[in-house]
């Protein structure tokens, strides 16, 4: 049984896809981080950066204590050397996939995120900013079309590559990038979203984390649990 310690967030949701799509038995552990359970001391011991996702694996493949894993990279990684699944065994083939998954981490992921920190959650509109990171974001979507452009997924078959991108194109409206634009990026796009696995993960946002119109205090407050942190809440 895997713990799997989770918000309804892009990361977060690379998780649940994975275990969806093997099968391997978890249960969620609900971390709200816009009310802070992410500073929780009992969630830092397995996850010291105070971000979700976290894992921990009751049954490691040694037979020894639980082991836990932080990051949603590191995480993928885990679970598919221990499920064996969507991660190719020969030289080549893992190469492809590690390269677009470390891509993805370094690239899509924080890109795609400063895009929708400017747009939605900073609280001064900062033109340039917005301008930056919705350029990058277009221009990694163009990576990405390219690639598909002779292939059906990033690195062939199906694989955890496209699981960790997937989370991170589903909110393309909100960084202001038309799917239409990159014809390969949205035919990858739709055969993924309607993965019977995919369609089972997001269906947890509406058991955890019910969408719902926040309040002009209430937005205030996330934005403090969430951007307003220094050193010390990961430190205690």
């Amino acid at each position: 049984m895997i713990d799997l310690h989770y918000w309804t967030t892009p990361n977060g949701h690379k998780i649940s896809i994975f275990l969806e799509e093997t099968g391997l038995p978890y249960r969620v552990v609900p971390v709200n981080i816009g009310k802070g359970d992410q500073f929780a001391p009992d969630f830092l011991r397995i996850a010291p950066n105070n971000r979700i996702p976290a894992i921990v694996d009751n049954a490691p493949a040694e037979g020894t204590e639980p082991v836990s894993v932080f990051e949603s990279g590191a995480i993928l990684l885990y679970l598919a050397e221990k499920t064996g699944q969507l991660l190719p065994r020969d030289l080549r083939g893992r190469t492809e996939v590690l390269q677009w998954l470390f891509w993805q981490m370094g690239g899509l992921g924080p890109m795609a995120g400063q895009n929708g920190h400017f747009h939605m959650a900073a609280p001064e509109k900062i033109p340039y900013a917005i301008e930056r990171y919705v350029k990058e974001t277009a221009r990694l979507y163009g990576v990405m079309n390219k690639r598909l452009a002779d292939r059906e997924y990033l690195a062939g078959e199906y694989s955890i590559a496209d699981i960790a991108s997937y989370p991170w194109i589903v909110p393309h409206q909100l960084h202001e990038q038309r799917l239409e634009d990159f014809p390969h990026l949205h035919r990858w796009f739709q055969a993924i979203q309607a993965r019977p696995a995919v369609q089972r993960a997001y269906a947890l946002v509406q058991k955890i984390n019910p969408p719902r119109e926040l309040s002009d205090a209430e937005k205030e407050a996330q934005r403090k649990v969430l951007y307003g942190q220094g050193g010390t809440p990961a430190t205690r």
